[in-house]
């Protein structure tokens, strides 16, 4: 499933593609992806011009004059894809509809535009949506409700970052970066590498952490996080960037998948264990667990 760093990737692409555009028309295939009454859809999508195009968490959001918003969520295998005379752009599973003829057997949605240009929704394993509903109410999906806030948001602090993580401050640091209701986004990869960043143990309990390295994982957790960004994303097998290319951040990645590899801080080969359920990697000298 995508990121923060992969969808936002996405958001950057799309964006400035379909802003200002007129939808002339819709089409889907499969209900449960697009799960809007069809009238619904003639009053508040046909007609309507993109305001933007922006981000919540692992979500996709379209805002449109109608004051409707389309929320989209690419699930495991979901795929956005803009084509115009002049334009090709593809983000999300890497499978040939990408770049191969649209429409096909894994399209879902279809937004076609007044300028004859269109924006696919494409889902192999069916389990990506795209639904319709009021912009203000999008903040009142159960899903926004219980998401932590966003990590790279300019007004979320340090001391907001500690108090959120003292909410289970008896659980295991890496069970805790994960939980989406304390912090919105963080995947496996980016837990693994902020807590290496802050030479904090994945299983060590937050209440032992002291304060001093809980702020240094909150400034290496913004690293991480806006490197990945700038890398456009970091799951090379399942997704791409904006720019149809496979996120790069991987080989810049200081433990992810580099077990038996020497530890670019201090040479001890990295490890692999399994933290939280997921598989961890981690460096035994530079994260010591203290029993």
């Amino acid at each position: 499933m995508p990121e923060l760093p992969e969808v936002e990737t996405i958001r950057i692409g799309l964006d400035p593609l379909v802003h200002g555009k007129v939808i002339a028309d819709v089409w889907h295939d499969w209900p449960k992806g697009f799960p809007n009454a069809p009238s619904d859809v003639d009053a508040f999508v046909k007609g309507a011009s993109i305001r933007a195009v922006r981000r919540r968490a692992k979500v996709l959001i379209i805002d449109l004059s109608s004051e409707y918003s389309l929320v989209i969520h690419l699930k495991m295998t979901g795929q956005l894809v803009f084509r115009s005379t002049s334009v090709q752009f593809g983000a999300g599973h890497p499978n040939e509809s990408l770049i191969g003829e649209l429409p096909d057997k894994s399209t879902r949605v279809i937004l076609t535009f007044e300028d004859s240009s269109k924006l696919f929704f494409n889902d192999q394993r069916k389990f990506g949506w795209m639904r319709l509903m009021p912009t203000v109410e999008v903040g009142q999906l159960d899903f926004f409700l219980k998401a932590g806030p966003e990590p790279l948001a300019a007004d979320f602090t340090a001391d907001d970052f500690i108090a959120r993580l003292m909410r289970r401050k008896n659980s295991a640091m890496k069970a805790v970066l994960l939980d989406q209701t304390i912090v919105a986004g963080i995947g496996n990869i980016y837990a693994d590498e902020s807590l290496w960043g802050a030479k904090i143990h994945p299983e060590t309990k937050v209440a032992d952490v002291p304060p001093v390295k809980l702020r240094a994982l909150y400034t290496s957790l913004r690293t991480v996080l806006q490197l990945s960004i700038e890398k456009g994303g970091s799951t090379d097998r399942n997704y791409v960037n904006h720019e149809g290319k496979r996120g790069s951040y991987l080989t810049f990645a200081n433990v992810f998948r580099r077990e038996g590899k020497p530890c670019p801080r201090c040479g001890e080969t990295i490890i692999k264990t399994r933290v939280a359920g997921r598989g961890t990697h981690t460096c035994p000298n530079c994260q010591r667990l203290n029993k």
